[in-house]
C-alpha cells in the first residue's frame, strides 16, 4: 500500500487530501468521509483499511476554511471552532474536488463509493441525495432526520425522493444523539426511495461504535458494519 497527501484547489481554498493506494490495480474508489473531529489518526486509518480491501481511497479536509486540523474526542468546544465558514454548500465543494481526483485516476463515478462516521454519516445521505455515484454508506448519522447542531446542516428526511445513489445506513440503538425513534422513520420513509437502500441497527452500540479509538467502541458490531460496508461496495462499485 502506498499513502500521500496532496494539497487540491478548490473554489473555497486549498483543501489537503489523504490518499491511500491498494497493491495492484484498485478495483474502484471511496472517498472517506471524516467524523466531527476532523481526519485524525482514525480516519486516515480507517483510509487505509478501505486500500486494503482493494480501493482507492481519499479523505478530504473539510475543515480548511477553520485552517484544518482536528479536535479531541469529547471536546466539542474545539468541534464547533473548526466547522466555521462550512456549510452543506461547501461539503459539495470540497467532495467535488475529491472526486475529480479519483477521475483524474481513471475512476467513472459509478465505481466511486463514499463511506462516512458521525458527521460524516449525514453527508453521505447529502452525496447520495446530490450526486450519482456508485455507493454509500453512512455509520450512525445524525441529523437526517432531525436538524443536528448546526444551522447550516439542515435535515435531510424530506430529499429522499432525489435519491441517486445506493445508501446504507448503519446505527446504534445506545446512541443518545441518534433516537431509535428516527431510525424507524427513517427506514420506513426510505421504503418509497428511488434507489436501492437499507438501515441496519446494533441493539447494543452507542454513537461512535467502529472507532476504535473512542470508549463507545463496539468490537462485534464493528465488525458487522465493516463487512456489510465491504459487502455494499463489491455488489455496487
Amino acid at each position: 500500500m502506498q499513502t500521500a497527501e496532496h494539497t487540491l484547489d478548490t473554489s473555497h481554498g486549498p483543501m489537503r487530501l489523504y490518499e491511500a493506494l491498494p497493491d495492484g490495480e484498485a478495483r474502484g474508489a471511496v472517498v472517506v468521509v471524516q467524523e466531527a473531529f476532523g481526519v485524525n489518526h482514525h480516519i486516515e486509518d480507517v483510509t487505509r483499511r478501505v486500500a486494503e480491501a482493494g480501493y482507492h481511497a481519499v479523505a478530504p479536509v473539510y475543515f480548511h476554511r477553520a485552517g484544518g486540523g482536528t479536535a479531541e474526542y469529547g471536546k466539542m468546544d474545539e468541534v464547533m471552532a473548526l466547522y466555521e465558514g462550512l456549510s452543506d454548500e461547501g461539503v459539495l465543494v470540497d467532495t467535488d474536488a475529491a472526486l475529480d481526483h479519483l477521475r483524474a485516476a481513471g475512476h467513472t463515478d459509478e465505481h466511486i463509493g463514499v463511506v462516512g462516521f458521525c458527521w460524516g454519516g449525514r453527508v453521505t445521505f447529502l452525496l447520495a441525495v446530490e450526486r450519482a455515484l456508485g455507493a454509500a454508506v453512512g455509520f450512525y448519522g445524525g441529523g437526517i432526520v432531525q436538524p443536528g447542531r448546526f444551522e447550516a446542516f439542515p435535515a435531510l428526511i424530506d430529499r429522499i425522493a432525489d435519491l441517486k445513489t445506493p445508501w446504507l445506513g448503519l446505527f446504534g440503538d445506545e446512541d443518545a444523539a441518534i433516537p431509535v425513534e428516527d431510525v424507524e422513520k427513517l427506514k420506513a420513509e426510505l421504503q418509497g426511495a428511488p434507489t436501492e437502500t437499507e438501515v441496519v441497527r446494533y441493539e447494543d452500540a452507542e454513537h461512535g461504535f467502529h472507532c476504535d479509538a473512542r470508549p463507545s467502541y463496539h468490537e462485534d458490531s464493528a465488525r458487522d458494519a465493516w463487512a456489510r460496508t465491504l459487502d455494499w461496495f463489491d455488489r455496487h462499485l
